[in-house]
């Protein structure tokens, strides 16, 4: 122990044990310095595989700058933003999750509070953190902060006009700071961020931080997905680039986004659903398409589940065909055949079901529906990044994982702009 250290009285010494960003983190959760040019930084971009620990690491650095850890900060900061997905997501993920911001206040005298009724998270010493959702970028105009943490940026609903509306408010205290935590997909956004010179940057696998995931997780999972395009995105938190022979490009989807559809006159629930259940099967694939007076299809929602029974994905899908009071249910029978039809009357006998049955393979009944998007016939309402990640990851042949997402768009798509268009499905 060096002599400075040994010269600390106990409790100092106690308090700095339990100080994580101090004993705790690891080099790439260790709060940057200064940007590769030499300057200081004023975003911090953390990619990361799932269960890597950048959930931790925002709350850990969003606690410190509130209470004004000294490695952190030169004062304590008073007002600052927290902003994931969903205003769900930041309750149950940011703040009071396992790796929130509640878990990382260590101190007693220290921990904040989350005050729901008032949205905010307060602290002893007076720091608020205000909590605003993705799906709102306008609830951010009015805000001024010191800092801020986004969580899960690449899964945003309006990923450049929230952190635009983010950017203007950070305009107080001495340097406005933020830090942007996300399993990386290759938005427009992120892509923008890696090319900034003033964005410090860190990469951590989902493996390094294995002492603090269950065995069972990591060995299911890297057997899975270990080495494939899903796998270095999702476990070694690396930016994969569309595939050179997908049907679909990113910057096509991204030029076709609206905020929302408009009226739309006929709306569709298609269903891809799985042939078993539980964590290794696949998912069964729920997306909701429309078409509006001018004929162009909109893509309004993405309710896939991964995993559950067959009563219990039938009435997410009813659920979803209510919610959007949609005309009705498109279901392919390859799988179940009359019991898929059967499952969700179980649900709601007078749900209308169109059953259809695949008589070409996935990616032919697929192309004809990427040339709707070529076309500019149909648009993405708000963002879908998993539906998103199949549709540009999807490639003839490529057998590692089923496209369920995918395939239930393509079956909402054909059913409301292709069917009169040639043998690619047969209706039952």
């Amino acid at each position: 122990m060096p002599d400075w250290l040994a010269a600390m009285p106990a409790p100092v010494l106690t308090a700095l044990c339990r100080e994580w960003l101090l004993v705790g983190a690891r080099d790439p959760q260790a709060a940057p310095t200064q940007v590769p040019a030499g300057r200081d930084w004023t975003t911090w971009l953390m990619l990361g595989g799932r269960g890597a620990g950048k959930t931790r690491t925002g709350a850990e650095w969003i606690h410190g700058v509130a209470v004004g850890k000294p490695w952190l900060a030169n004062a304590p900061l008073g007002r600052l933003a927290l902003i994931g997905e969903t205003l769900a997501d930041v309750r149950d993920v940011m703040i009071e999750g396992p790796s929130g911001i509640l878990a990382a206040a260590s101190e007693e005298e220290e921990r904040p509070v989350f005050v729901a009724a008032r949205r905010r998270v307060e602290w002893p010493n007076g720091a608020v953190a205000f909590i605003f959702s993705a799906e709102d970028p306008d609830s951010l105009r009015g805000g001024q902060f010191e800092a801020a943490w986004g969580d899960e940026l690449a899964k945003w609903r309006h990923p450049d006009r929230t952190f635009d509306m983010l950017q203007f408010a950070l305009r107080v205290g001495e340097r406005p700071r933020q830090i942007l935590t996300t399993t990386p997909r290759p938005i427009p956004l992120i892509k923008r961020l890696l090319k900034d010179p003033r964005v410090a940057l860190s990469r951590m696998r989902t493996a390094d931080n294995a002492a603090h995931l269950a065995e069972p997780f990591l060995a299911n999972i890297v057997e899975a997905y270990a080495g494939t395009r899903l796998g270095r995105q999702e476990l070694d938190g690396e930016l994969i680039e569309d595939r050179p022979d997908a049907l679909w490009r990113r910057e096509r989807v991204e030029a076709i986004r609206v905020a929302e559809a408009p009226p739309l006159r006929r709306l569709v629930v298609a269903l891809d659903p799985p042939a078993s259940s539980g964590p290794r099967a696949d998912a069964c694939g729920i997306v909701a398409a429309g078409l509006d007076e001018r004929g162009f299809g909109y893509v309004v929602a993405d309710a896939t589940v991964q995993g559950l029974p067959p009563a219990a994905w039938a009435e997410r899908a009813v659920g979803l065909y209510r919610s959007l009071e949609a005309d009705a249910i498109v279901a392919e029978v390859n799988q179940g055949g009359e019991m898929v039809a059967a499952v969700l009357r179980q649900v709601d006998p007078t749900v209308p079901v169109v059953p259809v049955r695949a008589t070409r393979g996935k990616f032919l009944r697929a192309e004809p529906v990427a040339v709707l998007y070529d076309q500019g016939r149909v648009r993405h309402a708000g963002t879908f990044p998993e539906l998103e990640d199949e549709m540009c990851d999807f490639v003839p042949g490529d057998t590692t994982r089923s496209p369920d997402r995918l395939d239930a768009l393509v079956w909402a798509l054909t059913h409301l702009m292709l069917r009169g268009e040639g043998p690619r499905v047969r209706v039952v």
